[in-house]
């Protein structure tokens, strides 16, 4: 499932807008993730994202980073374009390579980070992108496991020698 591109026009500082019409066949499958590509200036992104009804306006909103913004050099008021997927991802955002090879050469490690909700599973996901070299995201998970199985889940310390 997905849309045909469209076009928006960059309006808030941390959200993307969709009209009701667009993401409607999205919200009738009760779909609230989806995954995103904007084109802009010839520069092409693709992200995952939670969408959420706007209480004022009755659209749909997605967050958008200042650092996604910047790598597409958007500003406000600046035309993109957009097009929304479903997202068939198994955690809601594209699993590191290296987290993967660890979590798999780690059984019981590679359990207690199954038995998490998906919100959990993305955040210490994104815990492990954050980091820019592969050799760190490999260290940062190596030490994620080690915290897991001690029963260390707390987001701020996951990432910390004991």
């Amino acid at each position: 499932m997905k849309t045909e591109k469209f076009k928006l026009i960059h309006t808030n500082q941390h959200n993307i807008f969709v009209s009701n019409e667009i993401f409607k066949p999205f919200a009738d499958k009760k779909m609230s993730r989806v995954k995103v590509e904007l084109l802009f200036n010839n520069t092409k992104l693709d992200f995952y994202a939670a969408v959420k009804k706007d209480k004022i306006s009755g659209d749909y909103k997605m967050m958008i980073s200042k650092q996604k913004q910047q790598e597409l050099g958007l500003s406000l008021g600046d035309e993109f374009e957009i097009q929304l997927f479903e997202d068939t991802s198994k955690y809601g955002v594209e699993m590191p390579e290296e987290l993967e090879a660890v979590l798999m050469s780690d059984y019981d490690a590679y359990q207690i980070f199954e038995s998490f909700t998906k919100g959990k599973q993305r955040s210490i996901i994104y815990g492990v992108l954050r980091f820019k070299s592969s050799q760190q995201k490999i260290d940062k998970a190596l030490i994620m496991c080690e915290n897991l199985k001690r029963g260390n889940h707390e987001p701020m310390k996951m990432f910390k020698l004991a």
